[in-house]
């Protein structure tokens, strides 16, 4: 497997600037004899489907979804960074460069980092534009918010539906392609493989999720846009459907996975409340702003109303550990305080498993009305789900599966190791190295979507030339028929167990195994759980109905049958990786404090897997990260 980032000669600022140049370009009169499709319309599928079809690309957009609208991306609360220094309090591009790569434990490509934080301001202009309701200020300008990792406000916003707003941006955008003809939308149609001809990615295969009808579809490149991998764990904050098929599937066919291992637990989230449930859900990190974290000082008073707990008797263990940052420490480290604290016994709510989330200073501070302006739709969220008042009683919140660090391996011109193949948004590896910080999620989406693409598939078509294949052709019968003979595999298994226990299994092995905490023998154990599990599922697999018309749980079998594959990758990458750096923390690599810690002499790399083959253990590659412009040190928030 060649690992060949293409990552452009020049000083770091420079880099982007004198790539775009001096990649290839189609002229527009060439650009309507190409065909692309783009698989997901969130925010990095949608801003990539409708700026494509701006250029004059003939596009075809697919999306499980009845509605580009539904995307998972809508979901997103807090916000979205750019280094824009409206507030001038000391941002920069190069600020927002460092922040994430620090951020990040020092475990990404520094010149994809920066040009994230380079595009950035452009961004923001792009929605503005669109009409994104942000908020402003009193004045009319444009507000700003911090969010953890940061110590400056660079995170604009749009209440607590900031992502929701994103969305329905890019979709009136991909809209206006739509009804121009330029861009054909596929609505409840799930990728379940990928055609690969002459090493080159020329199209996919689908399945209509409304009448079961299986179709391959071929073009010039494929865009996945499909998000990470999160359900592998079962429950987490994703949209139930979200899944790691298109991801999958295209390893299969050559791509590389990058640091599966690298998952993000989000410490805001409203705790699991019993077995009945399908998935959690996220109380935005902007709530750190003006909430504060704390817990009893002794395990007797967990059963006390917070209320009546004094202020010499709480615990405010991100203030006392993370003096600098505070409740505004970065994801991995906030959410293995709270596991430490609950662990420690002083743990509140059902089973122990919550810290307290506390809004009484900020609204004696600034009043009511101003945290309901601020975080209104969240609060009322919060008690529609667990019947609390969380402007009289402190939130309870505990850490949670959120984003995944990890992806498919691309290049500089996210372009994977299958020609042809591209991954943009969370689907990729490229821009958060171990650890995510908030807000940026959004930012990397659009940014990929809107203004990296456009440029880095022009030079690839540039290369190849226009001539997609005929859907007739026997590379793509052969790929048709081996996706029909996997689904009805799964249907003709005649056993007695549902797929959705068989999730569920697998996410009590993920979480316990490959969870906030990983040890080598626990990961060595998952890895032999899950072949046995993947084993009982192909033998006792109950799928009712048929797969010629709409079925649910075959669509859910489908997509378990993956996670049960890729789950044992991520357990191996977690083995293998033996250090503790951002979301991936090993018991054996701790300082005597508890934090992380790294092995850049020999970890200091993306790792890199090959598939080859069923049963076959994958091969492991290494890509060397270079850090000319961030020093290499201890990542500190104290």
């Amino acid at each position: 497997m060649n690992l060949d980032s293409k990552i452009p000669d020049g000083p770091i600022s420079e880099k982007w600037d004198n790539h775009r140049f001096s990649s290839k370009l189609v002229n527009p009169a060439n650009k309507r004899k190409y065909r692309i499709i783009v698989v997901g319309s969130g925010l990095a599928g949608g801003a990539a489907a409708a700026t494509l079809g701006e250029l004059g690309y003939n596009v075809d957009c697919f999306c499980y979804q009845d509605s580009p609208r539904r995307a998972h991306s809508i979901a997103a609360q807090g916000g979205i960074n750019a280094a824009k220094n409206y507030q001038n309090d000391g941002d920069s591009i190069h600020r927002l460069f460092y922040d994430t790569v620090k951020g990040g434990d020092f475990r990404s490509r520094e010149a994809n980092v920066h040009r994230l934080a380079q595009i950035s301001v452009n961004i923001i202009d792009q929605c503005v534009s669109q009409g994104v309701p942000f908020a402003r200020e009193y004045g009319g300008l444009l507000a700003n918010r911090s969010f953890g990792g940061a110590q400056v406000s660079r995170t604009f916003y749009a209440r607590g539906q900031t992502g929701q707003q994103l969305l329905l941006g890019a979709y009136s955008a991909l809209s206006r392609q739509i009804s121009a003809g330029q861009v054909k939308m596929h609505t409840r149609h799930e990728m379940l493989d990928m055609v690969v001809v002459g090493g080159h990615a020329k199209g996919i295969i689908t399945r209509n999720l409304a009448n079961g009808e299986t179709k391959a579809w071929t073009a010039d490149a494929v865009l996945l846009c499909t998000g990470g991998y999160g359900n592998a764990y079962y429950l987490s904050t994703n949209a139930v459907g979200c899944n790691v098929t298109a991801a999958y599937r295209a390893y299969r066919h050559g791509a590389g996975f990058a640091n599966p291992c690298y998952t993000q637990i989000h410490p805001t989230c409203i705790p699991v409340a019993g077995d009945h449930q399908s998935k959690l859900t996220l109380m935005s990190e902007s709530l750190r702003n003006d909430g504060r974290v704390w817990v009893p000082n002794q395990a007797t008073d967990c059963i006390k109303n917070p209320n009546d707990i004094s202020e010499e008797l709480r615990d405010y263990f991100l203030e006392r550990k993370y003096p600098s940052f505070g409740n505004l420490a970065p994801r991995d480290i906030s959410s293995r305080s709270a596991k430490e604290a609950c662990d420690d016994g002083r743990g509140v709510g059902e089973g122990g498993r919550g810290v307290y989330l506390d809004f009484a200073d900020a609204i004696s501070r600034l009043g009511e009305s101003t945290i309901r302006e601020r975080y209104g739709n969240l609060f009322q969220m919060y008690e529609r789900i667990t019947g609390e008042n969380a402007y009289k009683r402190p939130m309870r919140i505990y850490p949670a599966i959120h984003y995944t660090m990890g992806g498919l391996w691309v290049d500089y011109n996210l372009m994977t190791t299958v020609p042809g193949c591209f991954a943009l948004g969370e689907a990729n590896f490229s821009d958060h190295g171990a650890n995510r910080l908030g807000a940026s999620a959004l930012m990397q989406g659009l940014s990929d979507g809107y203004f990296v693409i456009p440029y880095t598939i022009g030079n690839y078509l540039a290369s190849t030339g226009a001539g997609a294949l005929s859907p007739d052709g026997p590379e793509v019968k052969e790929a048709l028929e081996g996706v029909r003979e996997r689904v009805d595999q799964l249907t003709s298994t005649k056993g007695k167990r549902s797929s959705r226990s068989y999730h569920k299994e697998l996410g009590q092995i993920m979480w316990e195994f490959a969870g906030m905490a990983r040890n080598a023998k626990g990961l060595e154990k998952a890895i032999g759980d899950i072949q046995d599990l993947r084993d009982d599922f192909h033998k006792n697999l109950l799928v009712s109905g048929s797969n010629d018309s709409l079925n649910a749980e075959l669509e859910r079998a489908g997509r378990v049958r993956d996670f049960l594959e890729f789950g044992e990758l991520l357990c191996r990458d977690a083995l293998e990786r033996k250090e503790s750096c951002g979301g991936h923390f090993r018991e054996e690599y701790q300082t005597a404090e508890g934090e992380a810690t790294r092995d850049d002499e020999n970890f200091a790399h993306a790792a890199v897997w090959e598939y080859k083959g069923e049963g076959k253990t994958p091969k492991r590659h290494t890509e060397e990260l270079n850090f000319d412009n961030v020093k290499l040190a201890v990542r500190s928030y104290k």
